[in-house]
């Protein structure tokens, strides 16, 4: 049995080379905070050697609240990390001249267990600057603490903070997957795949197709009536029949009270990128639907909060039937969203 690697993993190790050399040279990381009083947003975009963004700004804003102010000098991990990124590319470089397959699973697990101690390393960060603030800060909260997320969106107090990879990170991502892409090859595990009847792999396409859908597919958060706010008008929100809400593409939940309020919100923060919207069902008491695939009645015999005076429908035919005892139109979500 062969111990070296063939063509093919050495040329998606060289291709793992070049995406880590170059992680380098771009932002890794960033963090995005969004808040009624900043509409087009902060970020600060975490190198493997620096801190940028708008840093200067986020430690202003830091300061009030008692958390520490982010220095690059601060941190170890600026000095030393291009270096480690470094070692890992002329390692795997090395492991494609060298061509061995033992050298390869070696490299293959040791850049796994350096992502996970540096993801846990970048936790351990967000965790002491979100916990350990100044007891004499301007604006202390009981029992609040500012720890952004791993990955995803966190709200912390008005603001929405994002965290996710930048380019850097996704040529990371990248560097790994062509590595263990290798790896398959060269246990023979790929070839065992494709060499199944084809609806084996029918059913790997499905499961992907599957995957991919629900990771992209937003939901909504149950409107808590009576408790939660308008993020239009800051009116409670205490009428089940008429609320509404939106997910950002970042993933952040912003509730209404009226599809007003939603539709006027959408018109004026237009830096905030729109990914789906919900409404109330008429019908059927805080139950959210797909605003998109919802029949609308407009009379001002309805009284809705803020004055929109919208009924919407899940069902087109109750949405008819509603209408002709309000004299009214049924419209569709491009009539009433423009």
């Amino acid at each position: 049995m062969t111990t070296t690697i063939s063509i093919k993993s050495k040329v998606l190790l060289v291709l793992s080379t070049i995406a880590l050399v170059t992680s380098i040279f771009v932002p890794l990381w960033r963090i995005e905070l969004d808040a009624p009083q900043y509409p087009e947003g902060l970020m600060m975009q975490i190198h493997a050697n620096k801190l940028g963004g708008q840093v200067d700004i986020i430690n202003g804003l830091n300061h009030y609240i008692g958390m520490q102010t982010l220095h690059a000098e601060n941190f170890i991990e600026f000095t030393i990390l291009p270096y480690i990124i470094s070692a890992y590319a002329l390692l795997i470089l090395l492991t494609a001249l060298v061509a061995s397959k033992e050298l390869l699973y070696f490299s293959f697990w040791a850049f796994v267990a350096f992502g996970i101690i540096a993801m846990a390393d970048f936790w351990r960060w967000e965790y002491n600057y979100g916990h350990n603030l100044d007891p004499s800060a301007a604006i202390i909260v009981p029992g609040m603490s500012y720890q952004p997320p791993l990955i995803g969106f966190k709200q912390l107090l008005n603001f929405g903070a994002y965290s996710i990879p930048d380019i850097g990170g996704w040529l990371f991502v990248a560097a790994g997957l062509l590595m263990l892409i290798a790896v398959l090859i060269e246990t023979n595990l790929l070839n065992k795949f494709f060499r199944k009847n084809n609806s084996s792999i029918k059913v790997g396409i499905l499961i992907f197709s599957f995957s991919y859908t629900a990771c992209n597919n937003s939901s909504s958060q149950p409107i808590k009536l009576n408790v939660d706010k308008c993020d239009y008008c800051a009116m409670t929100i205490a009428d089940g029949r008429f609320g509404a809400e939106l997910i950002s593409e970042k993933g952040r939940c912003y509730k209404f009270d009226d599809l007003v309020c939603l539709i006027n919100y959408k018109k004026e923060k237009t830096a905030v990128a729109y990914k789906i919207f919900f409404v109330n069902d008429y019908i059927a008491n805080n139950q959210l639907i797909d605003a998109s695939k919802a029949f609308y009645v407009q009379n001002e015999n309805l009284r809705s909060p803020m004055g929109g005076n919208y009924a919407a429908f899940l069902n087109q035919d109750k949405a008819i039937e509603f209408a002709k005892k309000q004299s009214a139109l049924v419209q569709t979500w491009n009539e009433v969203s423009e």
